[in-house]
Order: C-alpha cells, then structure tokens, then sequence
C-alpha cells in the first residue's frame, strides 16, 4: 500500500481521517468505512466530502479557535521562576502559595488579570499540582505527644489485652 502523502499524522483523529480517506481509494464503501473506524456515517461523508473538494491536506488537524492567551509564551516561562522566589519575596505573610496571590504576582509583573479557576489550570500547565495543608491543632505540643508514645503507650497496650471488656457475643 502506498501512502499519498509524505506527512505523517500528528493526532490519532487525523491518522482516522487520512485512513478513512485511503480505503475510500482502495474502493470502500462509506458504511463500511464508518464500521471499520468506529466513527459515524455522516462523519465519514464529511471527511470524504472536504478531502474531494479541498484536497487530502485539509484532513490535517487544524489550530482549535480561541481566544489568544494573554501571556506570551516568553511570559508563561517566566512565571514558574517567579513563584521560586516564594510568596514571602512578593510581600504575601506566609510562604504559602494561593490562586489570588499567584494571579496578584502575575499582575502585578505582566499587568493581567485572570480568573481563579483559570489559574489552577495555568499551574497545572506549569508543572504545579495542587497541595493541601496538613491540619493539625495550635496547642500541639510534639515533646509531649513523642514521650507519650515513648513511655506511655507501650504500657497501655500490655494492659489493654488483660483489661478488655469481654464480648457481648
């Protein structure tokens, strides 16, 4: 079998449409094409119906439309060595990164505004993921709770067999 085109797929949906295309020369039907790609009908004729009148390079993907990013790409790499610097270097108390305080420091450097919710995915974008602190009372007091398991504890577990309340079975 040879291939028409010497471009390789990007996307496995382009690599669909670009076989889809190809059985179609070999002489397939489009139901069965459809049957073989696991894809509809109507989305085969579809496919068929650009490549016959704009040729088989507009089976390529295609940039998705949306809106332009507010950052350049320049800018985006930029961020990640802002947020090393820590949240105490921006003026924030507390070394504790949030989606406002990251979106006041990008603001602050690049003049954009952006949604919280938008943030979370921007930091995903950068390598960040999510971080829960880890709640634990004010008045903890670690020396006492290491000599409890220690001294303490070790004597409660050989008098909790001997002392057990007896099952009510």
């Amino acid at each position: 079998m040879t291939r028409t085109t010497t471009k390789e797929p990007t996307t496995w949906r382009e690599g669909r449409r670009r076989r889809a295309w190809e059985l179609f020369q070999q002489g397939w039907k489009v139901s069965q094409i459809a049957a073989a790609l696991g894809v509809t009908h109507g989305a085969v004729s579809q496919w068929l119906a650009r490549a016959r009148t704009e040729g088989e390079a507009s089976l390529s993907d295609r940039p998705r439309p949306g809106r332009v990013p507010r950052l350049t790409p320049e800018q985006q790499a930029t961020v990640p060595a802002l947020l090393a610097r820590g949240a105490e270097a921006w003026g924030f108390r507390g070394d504790r990164w949030t989606r406002a305080r990251v979106g006041e420091v990008i603001r602050r450097q690049f003049g954009v505004r952006y949604d919280p919710c938008h943030i979370s995915r921007l930091l995903a974008r950068w390598g960040f993921s999510l971080q829960r602190p880890q709640r634990q009372a004010i008045q903890r007091d670690e020396a006492a709770i290491q000599a409890f398991r220690d001294q303490r504890y070790p004597e409660v577990v050989k008098k909790g067999a001997s002392k057990a309340v007896p099952s009510s079975s």
